[in-house]
C-alpha cells in the first residue's frame, strides 16, 4: 500500500489520504495494513485478493458517503444555533424604559394600589401563603370579607377540578336568586352534569338517578329539551351509554366547561372580572410594547422628540382585539374622532348622534341643522347618551 498523507487530527479521529480510496480515517487505514500483512504472511491467491479488495473498497465509499453527510447536517444546525444568538438579541429589548413614564410608580398611593392588584391576582390564582407574604413584606392590609370569596372561590374550583360537584352545588343553591337574576344557567348544569355521572355507574345506579331527576323539576320549562335527553338516556343504560346515541353526554369537556361557567357567575356576583385586571394588563402590555418600541425609535431617528410626552396618551392607536373590547365605543361620523367624557355623544331630536364638538361647531346663531336631515333644532334640546 503506497504511504499515506495525514491531513487532519483531534484527540478521537484521523483523516488519511489514500491514492486508492481518498480520505479515510485512520482507524479504517489500521485495519488496512492489518489486512494487507495477514495477506502477505497467509499467501492469499490474487483472485481472492482481488474480490476483498473490491470489497474493502465498497465499504470505504460508504462510510466515505456518510462521513460527508453527517458533516454536512453538522454544519447545517451549526448554521441556525449560531443563529439563535441574534435573534434573542433581536426580539428581546431588555431596556423598556424608553416607553414608560418616569416616576409612574413613586407615589404611595400608587404603589398601594399596585400592590393590591397584585395581591388581588394571587388569590384568584389560589396562591394564599404567596399573597399573604407580599401583604406582609408591603404593608398592605387585606380586610376579610375582601379575601374570604376567593378563598371559597377556589376551594370549589379545586373541587370542580377533581370531578366533586357538591360544594358547587351547596353553592349554587345558596345563591339560587342572584343567579336567577343573571340569567344564569350554572345550577341546571350542575345538576345534569351530576345526573351524567350516575350514568355512568350503568344499571346499578339507574334508580339513584331517577331520583335525583326531581331536581330538574324547577327547570322544565327553560330546559325542556336537555332534560328530554337526559331522561331519555336511560333507556341505553343497560348496555351503556357509550354505546348508544347519547354517548355525546360523556364528552370530558364539559367539566373544563363547567368550571369557566362557575368561574363568570361568581365573579359577576362578587361585582368582578372574569379575568384578573393584571393578567389583562400584562398581556395588552405585551402586545403593545413591540409597536411603542418601534415608533419610539422611529422618533428619536427624526429628532422628533415633542411628538410624544408621555402624558397618558399613546403616539398611535395600537389594536389589542376584539378579547379585550369591555365597553362600547362610540366614534363622531362628523370629526371622525372617538367620543369621551369631556366629548360625549349627543342624540340629536332627530335621532341622529354626534360627539359635542361636533355639535358646537354645527350649531349658527343659535341654531342647529342636522348634517344628515334638513331637520333645524335647538343645540340646548340634543341629550348625552350613555353607553
Amino acid at each position: 500500500m503506497d504511504p499515506a498523507k495525514n491531513l487532519y487530527t483531534s484527540p478521537h479521529i484521523c483523516l488519511i489520504e489514500v491514492p486508492e480510496y481518498g480520505h479515510i480515517s485512520s482507524h479504517i487505514f489500521l485495519l488496512f495494513a492489518i489486512f494487507h500483512h495477514t495477506v502477505s504472511t497467509l499467501g492469499v491467491q490474487d483472485t481472492d485478493l482481488s474480490v476483498l479488495h473490491q470489497t474493502m473498497a465498497q465499504c470505504c465509499k460508504e462510510i466515505k458517503e456518510t462521513v460527508q453527510m453527517l458533516a454536512s447536517r453538522h454544519k447545517d444546525i451549526h448554521g441556525s444555533v449560531s443563529k439563535v444568538g441574534k435573534a434573542i438579541d433581536r426580539n428581546f429589548d431588555a431596556e423598556v424604559s424608553a416607553v414608560v413614564a418616569e416616576n409612574v410608580w413613586d407615589s404611595p398611593e400608587r404603589q398601594k394600589y399596585l400592590s393590591e392588584t397584585i395581591v388581588e391576582h394571587l388569590y384568584r390564582q389560589g396562591m394564599l401563603s404567596v399573597a399573604e407574604d407580599l401583604c406582609q413584606e408591603s404593608g398592605v392590609v387585606i380586610d376579610m370579607s375582601m379575601k374570604q370569596p376567593f378563598l371559597e372561590l377556589n376551594r370549589i374550583l379545586e373541587a370542580l377540578r377533581t370531578q366533586d360537584l357538591r360544594p358547587a352545588l351547596e353553592w349554587a343553591v345558596t345563591n339560587r336568586q342572584r343567579l336567577l337574576d343573571l340569567n344564569s344557567t350554572l345550577e341546571f348544569k350542575l345538576h345534569r352534569l351530576y345526573f351524567i355521572s350516575l350514568l355512568n355507574g350503568g344499571i346499578s345506579k339507574q334508580q339513584e338517578a331517577l331520583q335525583y331527576a326531581r331536581h330538574f323539576q324547577p327547570f322544565a320549562s327553560q330546559h325542556q329539551r336537555d332534560i328530554q335527553i337526559l331522561m331519555g338516556s336511560l333507556v341505553y343504560l343497560r348496555h351503556g351509554i357509550e354505546n348508544s346515541p347519547y354517548r355525546s353526554l360523556l364528552e370530558t369537556d364539559q367539566w373544563a366547561e363547567i368550571c369557566n361557567i362557575f368561574t363568570r357567575d361568581a365573579c359577576a356576583l362578587l361585582g368582578l372580572s372574569v379575568e384578573s385586571p393584571l393578567s389583562v394588563s400584562f398581556a395588552s402590555g405585551c402586545m403593545a410594547l413591540p409597536v411603542l418600541m418601534n415608533i419610539k425609535q422611529v422618533i428619536e431617528q427624526r429628532q422628533c422628540s415633542g411628538v410624544w410626552t408621555h402624558k397618558d396618551e399613546l403616539p398611535i392607536e395600537i389594536d389589542l382585539g376584539k378579547k379585550c373590547w369591555y365597553h362600547s365605543v362610540f366614534a363622531c361620523p362628523i370629526l371622525r374622532q372617538q367620543t369621551s367624557e369631556s366629548n360625549p355623544p349627543m342624540k340629536l331630536i332627530c335621532g341622529h348622534v354626534i360627539s359635542r364638538d361636533a355639535l358646537n361647531k354645527l350649531t349658527n346663531a343659535g341654531k342647529l341643522k342636522c348634517p344628515y336631515c334638513p331637520m333645524e333644532q335647538n343645540p340646548s334640546d340634543a341629550k348625552q347618551i350613555f353607553f
